[in-house]
């Protein structure tokens, strides 16, 4: 009996090797090292530089040492480890306030709201001629996902997540694809293992590693690294004050796109007031305030009306199990009606975020290490966003 313990202890310690040292299982080291993704972890990665080329500071409204989140949100702010808050209001700071050591030069990682600056830099690549139109072929870019059984895959179908790929999403498994391309040394390789699994334009189906194909088209398409486009393109003009960091794969040296653009709260912000400008930017002082004449088209404000619009053709899979028209996503950006509000949203799986809030003018970010995980079904949000939203509302 002895000797069978002995054996079958000998077993598993051969097997738990074989899973930790094959060459394969890279990613799955690296996961059991690091544990759940955190929004400090850029230093374990290789990292490629969004160079700020012409930094500015952002303006700061009269009164804003003064404006702090109010007594009765200081619960839920810690109790989902919030680390910046920033309000801006016509453009100026508004509101701001750090925890944990974090100040406005921290950088901490986006998570999933890199998707939506994919995005921006999609338009960025249609305003420069480097791409046609969101109804060009993915194909013509990146012959593997060329076609499906006649239906054409388009960029569209990327940008709007209908692209009917086979994606395993869930960022807490060791062994899925989200793990693997976060931890994981060779997004090219991985996305040649994406398959289409369904019609394209159909269905709303959130995938990160449709993010990652897009951006492999932005690559081939511009000619450029996707740290380098942007910076050219978005954070230089928006006048980003510090540099950002994009973190890579391990071996083919390519921007992890759907997730991991480091940076701090209030350059965060800029993002946001790019959008709420329609795509322009004001290089004197950054806001509305100065003539049109002062004014830089920085992503065509045509496609930023269209990635702001719900893709409501598409239908979207409730957790409840109906279908309905998605009313909540447009091209990797997220919507939603609150309180008779409509808003627009950045996103990040820890609870980072950047709201767009047209009729008040106004910009909020929030960056932090956890968000809920309960969800508005009918919107498809976090109901940590409620908070968010309110506190800001109470400050403006």
């Amino acid at each position: 009996m002895k000797k069978l313990f002995f054996r079958f202890l000998l077993l598993l310690v051969v097997a738990v090797a074989a899973v930790l040292f094959w060459p394969g299982n890279y990613y799955v080291r690296q996961a059991l090292l690091h544990l759940m993704p955190k929004i400090d972890q850029y230093p374990i990665f290789e990292n490629r530089v969004v160079k700020a080329g012409d930094p500015m500071p952002l303006p700061y409204a009269p009164g804003v040492n003064g404006r702090r989140i109010a007594p009765r949100f200081e619960e839920d702010f810690s109790r989902y480890g919030t680390v910046a808050f920033v309000v801006l209001k016509h453009g100026q700071v508004w509101a701001e306030q750090y925890w944990e050591g974090y100040s406005d030069t921290s950088h901490s990682n986006s998570f999933s709201m890199a998707k939506s600056i994919v995005s921006l830099l999609v338009g960025c690549a249609i305003q420069d001629g480097y791409i046609r139109s969101v109804d060009q072929p993915v194909g013509d870019f990146l012959p593997e996902w060329g076609a499906f059984e006649g239906d054409t895959l388009t960029i569209r179908d990327l940008l709007t997540m209908s692209a009917g790929v086979k994606w395993d999403e869930s960022a807490s498994s060791l062994f899925s694809t989200t793990t693997e391309a976060y931890y994981g040394k060779d997004l090219w390789g991985l996305a040649q293992r994406e398959v289409l699994i369904e019609k394209p334009g159909v269905y709303f189906n959130y995938q990160s590693g449709v993010t990652q194909i897009l951006a492999f088209v932005l690559k081939k398409a511009t000619g450029k690294n996707i740290a380098d486009y942007a910076s050219e393109k978005i954070w230089t003009p928006i006048q980003a004050e510090e540099d950002a960091l994009w973190s890579l794969d391990h071996e083919g040296g390519m921007e992890k796109a759907y997730c991991c653009f480091n940076s701090n709260a209030r350059d965060f912000a800029r993002l946001g007031q790019l959008v709420l400008q329609h795509g322009y930017w004001y290089p004197r002082r950054g806001n509305a305030s100065d003539s049109v004449a002062a004014r830089i088209s920085v992503v065509d404000s045509a496609y930023i009306a269209e990635a702001t619009t719900p893709a409501t053709y598409l239908k979207a899979r409730l957790e409840d199990g109906r279908e309905v028209p998605c009313t909540m996503y447009g091209y990797q950006f997220w919507m939603l009606d609150y309180k008779g509000l409509d808003v627009t949203y950045f996103r990040g799986i820890l609870g980072q975020y950047i709201f767009v809030i047209p009729a008040l003018d106004a910009v909020v970010v929030r960056l932090g290490h956890e968000r809920s995980d309960t969800y508005n079904v009918d919107q498809d949000y976090p109901v940590d966003v409620d908070i968010w939203l309110e506190a800001a509302l109470d400050l403006l």
